[in-house]
Protein backbone atom coordinates (compact mmCIF):
# COMPACT_ATOMS: atom_id res chain seq x y z
CA UNK A 1 0.00 0.00 0.00
CA UNK A 2 1.12 3.45 -0.97
CA UNK A 3 2.67 5.16 2.75
CA UNK A 4 0.25 7.40 4.10
CA UNK A 5 2.81 9.23 5.58
CA UNK A 6 3.96 10.88 2.09
CA UNK A 7 0.78 10.59 0.26
CA UNK A 8 -1.78 11.89 1.84
CA UNK A 9 -2.27 15.54 3.87
CA UNK A 10 -4.76 17.20 5.88
CA UNK A 11 -6.08 20.67 5.21
CA UNK A 12 -7.66 22.83 8.65
CA UNK A 13 -10.37 23.62 6.23
CA UNK A 14 -11.36 20.01 6.88
CA UNK A 15 -11.73 20.00 10.46
CA UNK A 16 -13.71 24.13 11.34
CA UNK A 17 -15.90 21.91 13.71
CA UNK A 18 -12.40 20.86 15.81
CA UNK A 19 -11.14 24.45 15.37
CA UNK A 20 -14.70 26.40 15.50
CA UNK A 21 -13.18 29.96 15.37
CA UNK A 22 -11.69 31.62 11.91
CA UNK A 23 -10.27 35.07 12.25
CA UNK A 24 -11.55 36.74 9.05
CA UNK A 25 -9.28 38.64 6.79
CA UNK A 26 -9.08 42.62 5.91
CA UNK A 27 -7.16 43.31 3.13
CA UNK A 28 -7.01 47.03 4.09
CA UNK A 29 -4.34 45.40 7.02
CA UNK A 30 -2.14 42.90 7.74
CA UNK A 31 -3.83 42.79 11.54
CA UNK A 32 -5.71 39.39 12.12
CA UNK A 33 -9.07 40.25 12.21
CA UNK A 34 -11.25 39.31 15.40
CA UNK A 35 -11.80 36.14 16.11
CA UNK A 36 -15.25 34.71 15.40
CA UNK A 37 -17.08 31.37 16.54
CA UNK A 38 -18.08 30.29 13.10
CA UNK A 39 -18.34 26.63 14.33
CA UNK A 40 -18.60 27.42 17.96
CA UNK A 41 -15.70 27.65 20.68
CA UNK A 42 -14.29 24.51 19.13
CA UNK A 43 -12.83 21.83 20.73
CA UNK A 44 -8.81 22.42 19.86
CA UNK A 45 -6.37 25.41 19.45
CA UNK A 46 -4.13 24.96 16.33
CA UNK A 47 -1.37 24.63 18.70
CA UNK A 48 -3.15 22.07 19.78
CA UNK A 49 -3.61 20.34 16.30
CA UNK A 50 -0.39 18.83 15.23
CA UNK A 51 -0.17 16.62 18.28
CA UNK A 52 -4.25 15.65 17.14
CA UNK A 53 -3.07 15.20 13.88
CA UNK A 54 -0.27 12.82 14.32
CA UNK A 55 -2.55 10.78 17.20
CA UNK A 56 -4.74 9.95 13.87
CA UNK A 57 -2.04 9.22 12.07
CA UNK A 58 -1.74 12.36 9.56
CA UNK A 59 1.65 13.72 9.46
CA UNK A 60 1.05 16.17 6.44
CA UNK A 61 -0.55 19.52 7.66
CA UNK A 62 -2.06 22.21 5.18
CA UNK A 63 -3.00 25.58 7.23
CA UNK A 64 -5.76 28.39 5.76
CA UNK A 65 -4.40 31.53 6.42
CA UNK A 66 -7.57 32.53 8.36
CA UNK A 67 -7.37 30.26 11.00
CA UNK A 68 -4.12 31.65 12.28
CA UNK A 69 -5.24 33.74 15.23
CA UNK A 70 -1.92 36.01 14.93
CA UNK A 71 0.97 36.73 13.03
CA UNK A 72 3.30 37.90 15.83
CA UNK A 73 6.44 35.73 15.65
CA UNK A 74 6.55 34.72 18.86
CA UNK A 75 2.88 32.75 18.29
CA UNK A 76 4.43 31.47 15.12
CA UNK A 77 7.48 29.95 16.51
CA UNK A 78 5.08 28.36 18.95
CA UNK A 79 3.45 26.89 15.91
CA UNK A 80 6.15 25.83 14.40
CA UNK A 81 7.77 24.21 17.67
CA UNK A 82 4.66 22.17 18.02
CA UNK A 83 4.91 21.31 14.32
CA UNK A 84 8.71 20.05 14.65
CA UNK A 85 7.73 17.96 18.29
CA UNK A 86 5.06 16.24 16.91
CA UNK A 87 6.25 15.25 13.32
CA UNK A 88 4.33 16.83 11.48
CA UNK A 89 5.49 18.84 8.22
CA UNK A 90 3.24 21.90 7.19
CA UNK A 91 2.79 21.77 3.73
CA UNK A 92 1.31 24.29 2.69
CA UNK A 93 -0.12 27.69 3.64
CA UNK A 94 -2.92 28.67 2.12
CA UNK A 95 -3.74 31.94 1.67
CA UNK A 96 -7.30 32.73 1.59
CA UNK A 97 -7.90 36.11 0.28
CA UNK A 98 -6.53 38.52 -1.95
CA UNK A 99 -6.80 39.63 -6.05
CA UNK A 100 -4.05 40.44 -7.57
CA UNK A 101 -6.43 41.28 -10.92
CA UNK A 102 -9.06 43.98 -9.52
CA UNK A 103 -8.38 46.49 -11.63
CA UNK A 104 -8.29 49.03 -8.35
CA UNK A 105 -7.08 47.31 -5.19
CA UNK A 106 -4.89 45.01 -7.18
CA UNK A 107 -1.39 46.14 -6.63
CA UNK A 108 -2.80 46.64 -2.99
CA UNK A 109 -3.63 42.70 -2.71
CA UNK A 110 -0.09 41.83 -4.04
CA UNK A 111 1.14 43.64 -1.00
CA UNK A 112 -1.17 41.79 1.34
CA UNK A 113 -0.16 38.77 -0.10
CA UNK A 114 3.32 39.38 0.37
CA UNK A 115 3.02 40.39 3.88
CA UNK A 116 1.19 36.26 3.92
CA UNK A 117 4.38 34.34 2.31
CA UNK A 118 6.36 36.38 5.11
CA UNK A 119 4.25 34.30 7.37
CA UNK A 120 4.51 30.99 5.71
CA UNK A 121 8.36 31.49 5.80
CA UNK A 122 8.17 32.04 9.41
CA UNK A 123 6.46 28.61 9.92
CA UNK A 124 8.79 26.86 7.88
CA UNK A 125 6.01 26.18 5.61
CA UNK A 126 7.26 24.21 2.62
CA UNK A 127 4.72 25.64 -0.11
CA UNK A 128 2.10 28.98 -0.32
CA UNK A 129 -0.71 28.81 -2.39
CA UNK A 130 -2.12 31.98 -3.38
CA UNK A 131 -5.06 32.70 -5.76
CA UNK A 132 -4.01 33.74 -9.20
CA UNK A 133 -7.02 36.34 -9.69
CA UNK A 134 -10.96 36.40 -9.20
CA UNK A 135 -11.46 38.24 -12.34
CA UNK A 136 -12.50 36.71 -15.67
CA UNK A 137 -9.74 35.51 -17.81
CA UNK A 138 -9.11 38.48 -20.53
CA UNK A 139 -5.41 39.79 -21.69
CA UNK A 140 -5.21 42.30 -19.31
CA UNK A 141 -6.12 40.27 -16.37
CA UNK A 142 -4.08 37.53 -17.09
CA UNK A 143 -1.34 40.26 -17.20
CA UNK A 144 -1.68 41.42 -14.05
CA UNK A 145 -1.70 37.89 -12.49
CA UNK A 146 1.70 37.70 -13.98
CA UNK A 147 3.11 41.02 -12.75
CA UNK A 148 1.46 39.92 -9.50
CA UNK A 149 3.52 36.76 -9.09
CA UNK A 150 6.40 38.18 -10.60
CA UNK A 151 6.57 40.55 -7.79
CA UNK A 152 6.05 38.08 -4.96
CA UNK A 153 8.71 35.84 -6.38
CA UNK A 154 11.20 38.58 -6.36
CA UNK A 155 9.92 39.36 -2.54
CA UNK A 156 10.46 35.24 -1.83
CA UNK A 157 14.00 34.82 -3.99
CA UNK A 158 16.48 33.13 -2.20
CA UNK A 159 13.71 31.23 0.07
CA UNK A 160 13.26 27.22 0.24
CA UNK A 161 9.37 28.30 0.20
CA UNK A 162 7.71 27.55 -3.16
CA UNK A 163 4.91 29.29 -4.58
CA UNK A 164 1.66 27.59 -6.16
CA UNK A 165 -1.72 28.44 -7.56
CA UNK A 166 -4.93 26.61 -7.71
CA UNK A 167 -7.75 26.09 -10.08
CA UNK A 168 -9.81 28.55 -8.77
CA UNK A 169 -11.75 31.38 -9.24
CA UNK A 170 -12.52 33.14 -12.32
CA UNK A 171 -9.55 33.79 -13.97
CA UNK A 172 -8.36 30.16 -13.72
CA UNK A 173 -11.62 28.76 -14.16
CA UNK A 174 -10.24 26.41 -17.27
CA UNK A 175 -7.70 24.33 -18.49
CA UNK A 176 -6.59 27.11 -21.19
CA UNK A 177 -6.02 30.07 -18.74
CA UNK A 178 -4.29 27.48 -15.88
CA UNK A 179 -2.00 25.91 -18.66
CA UNK A 180 -1.19 29.85 -19.55
CA UNK A 181 -0.34 31.20 -16.72
CA UNK A 182 2.07 28.32 -15.87
CA UNK A 183 3.20 28.67 -19.02
CA UNK A 184 3.85 32.27 -18.72
CA UNK A 185 5.53 32.03 -15.46
CA UNK A 186 8.23 29.54 -16.70
CA UNK A 187 7.47 27.12 -14.07
CA UNK A 188 8.22 29.23 -11.34
CA UNK A 189 5.24 28.82 -9.59
CA UNK A 190 3.59 25.64 -9.07
CA UNK A 191 -0.25 23.88 -9.43
CA UNK A 192 -2.23 22.81 -6.64
CA UNK A 193 -5.01 20.96 -8.68
CA UNK A 194 -8.36 20.78 -6.86
CA UNK A 195 -10.42 17.89 -7.17
CA UNK A 196 -13.64 20.49 -6.43
CA UNK A 197 -13.56 23.15 -7.93
CA UNK A 198 -15.12 22.57 -11.25
CA UNK A 199 -18.23 20.87 -11.97
CA UNK A 200 -19.95 20.14 -15.51
CA UNK A 201 -19.53 17.77 -18.35
CA UNK A 202 -16.24 18.73 -18.58
CA UNK A 203 -14.50 18.58 -15.03
CA UNK A 204 -12.92 15.22 -15.75
CA UNK A 205 -11.15 16.16 -18.63
CA UNK A 206 -10.19 19.12 -17.25
CA UNK A 207 -8.66 17.60 -14.54
CA UNK A 208 -6.70 15.15 -17.16
CA UNK A 209 -5.53 18.33 -19.09
CA UNK A 210 -4.04 19.98 -15.86
CA UNK A 211 -3.25 17.40 -13.29
CA UNK A 212 0.17 16.62 -15.69
CA UNK A 213 1.93 20.06 -14.18
CA UNK A 214 0.43 19.41 -10.69
CA UNK A 215 2.59 18.98 -7.53
CA UNK A 216 -0.14 19.70 -5.03
CA UNK A 217 -3.68 18.40 -4.89
CA UNK A 218 -6.80 19.38 -2.99
CA UNK A 219 -8.36 16.11 -3.22
CA UNK A 220 -12.06 16.45 -2.31
CA UNK A 221 -15.17 14.21 -2.08
CA UNK A 222 -19.10 14.78 -1.90
CA UNK A 223 -21.18 13.52 0.85
CA UNK A 224 -24.75 13.38 0.51
CA UNK A 225 -26.39 12.36 3.85
CA UNK A 226 -23.01 10.70 5.00
CA UNK A 227 -22.40 9.03 1.84
CA UNK A 228 -19.29 9.52 -0.33
CA UNK A 229 -19.97 9.77 -3.98
CA UNK A 230 -17.93 7.33 -5.01
CA UNK A 231 -17.83 7.57 -8.32
CA UNK A 232 -17.18 11.03 -8.40
CA UNK A 233 -14.31 10.45 -6.27
CA UNK A 234 -12.65 7.52 -7.95
CA UNK A 235 -12.99 9.25 -11.51
CA UNK A 236 -10.93 12.33 -9.87
CA UNK A 237 -8.24 10.20 -8.22
CA UNK A 238 -8.09 8.22 -11.90
CA UNK A 239 -7.16 11.45 -13.50
CA UNK A 240 -4.41 12.23 -11.21
CA UNK A 241 -2.76 8.77 -11.49
CA UNK A 242 -3.28 8.27 -15.03
CA UNK A 243 -1.59 11.75 -15.48
CA UNK A 244 1.23 10.69 -13.33
CA UNK A 245 0.62 12.52 -10.32
CA UNK A 246 3.16 11.66 -7.61
CA UNK A 247 2.61 14.19 -4.61
CA UNK A 248 0.69 14.06 -2.02
CA UNK A 249 -3.21 14.12 -1.91
CA UNK A 250 -4.60 16.82 0.85
CA UNK A 251 -8.07 15.58 2.43
CA UNK A 252 -10.79 18.18 2.36
CA UNK A 253 -14.05 17.46 3.94
CA UNK A 254 -16.59 20.02 4.30
CA UNK A 255 -20.02 18.27 5.33
CA UNK A 256 -22.08 17.78 8.12
CA UNK A 257 -22.12 13.96 8.07
CA UNK A 258 -20.19 10.97 8.93
CA UNK A 259 -18.48 13.58 10.92
CA UNK A 260 -15.16 15.57 10.58
CA UNK A 261 -12.53 12.10 11.57
CA UNK A 262 -14.80 10.08 9.87
CA UNK A 263 -15.19 12.02 6.48
CA UNK A 264 -11.13 11.99 6.40
CA UNK A 265 -10.30 8.73 7.18
CA UNK A 266 -13.04 7.20 4.66
CA UNK A 267 -11.45 9.59 1.70
CA UNK A 268 -7.93 8.74 3.40
CA UNK A 269 -8.88 4.78 2.54
CA UNK A 270 -10.68 5.13 -0.62
CA UNK A 271 -7.39 7.04 -2.29
CA UNK A 272 -4.84 4.46 -0.67
CA UNK A 273 -7.11 1.47 -2.16
CA UNK A 274 -6.38 3.27 -5.37
CA UNK A 275 -2.55 3.14 -5.22
CA UNK A 276 -1.96 0.33 -4.31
Amino acid sequence: MADPTHRIAVSTWSLHRLLGTTFPHDLTTDAVGEMQETYGEGEESLLGLPSVLANHGYHRLEIVSFHLRSRDPVYLGELRDQLNVSGVTLQTLLIDAGDMTHPEHGARDTRWIAGWVDVANMLGAENARIIAGKQQPTAETMARSVAGFQELLAANAGSPLRLFTENWFDLLSTPEAVHELLDRLEGQVGLLADFGNWTGPDKYEGLKSIFPRAQLCHAKAGFNDGQMDEADYGLCVQAAEEAGYAGPYTLIFDADHPGEWAGLAEERDFILSRLE
